[in-house]
């Protein structure tokens, strides 16, 4: 049975080594026979939230992204999270879009998440905080699960991602078989 995916890509860098990642995912879901869209968080402005509550009318007042990406996180059957690590956490965007989506998130349900991460440390345990950072969303999206993961250390420079082919195959497994 065909899928809906959402894949967002978060890197504030334009082709960033999450992002080659999320790629290799999307090539692997279309060739399973899934409907994938892709997006890319770089040079999209996307304001934290404000806890102004607005939102309790249904109508978030600030005018940028993460409007139209809220409204696709409601309509995947699977999300697809894609981050680089900073400082042991989610980057920046993909926190930013999170916390937006405070105004929806008791509809976002019965959702399958994937995450995809890479860091520039080389110690596979520091991970954790950005693990338990996204757990902590899904946990708040009722009958959502974690369906898996991908976390790639070493990875830093432009293009390093390359140098890990086996990521890159894992990256395209889990799509084909999300």
């Amino acid at each position: 049975m065909s899928k809906k995916i959402l894949v967002i890509s978060s890197s504030p860098r334009k082709r960033a080594n999450s992002e080659t990642l999320c790629d290799y995912f999307v090539a692997g879901a279309r060739e399973a026979g899934h409907f994938v869209e892709k997006f890319s968080l770089a040079g999209k402005q996307i304001a934290p939230c404000r806890a102004c509550y607005a939102c309790k009318s249904g109508f978030c007042p600030q005018q940028d992204g993460a409007r139209g990406m809220i409204e696709k996180m409601l309509e995947a059957d699977v999300i697809v999270l894609g981050t680089p690590v900073y400082f042991y956490s989610m980057c920046a965007q993909l926190k930013a879009l999170i916390d937006r989506s405070v105004m929806v998130y008791p509809r976002i349900v019965n959702k399958s998440f994937y995450y995809i991460m890479t860091m520039a440390d080389d110690e596979p345990a520091n991970f954790k905080g950005t693990i338990e950072a996204l757990r902590g969303f899904v946990a708040c999206c009722d009958g959502s699960i974690e369906k898996g993961m991908l976390c790639v250390p070493n990875v830093y420079e432009h293009d390093a991602i390359k140098q890990h082919p086996e990521a890159l195959q894992q990256a395209y497994n889990l799509g084909r078989n999300c």
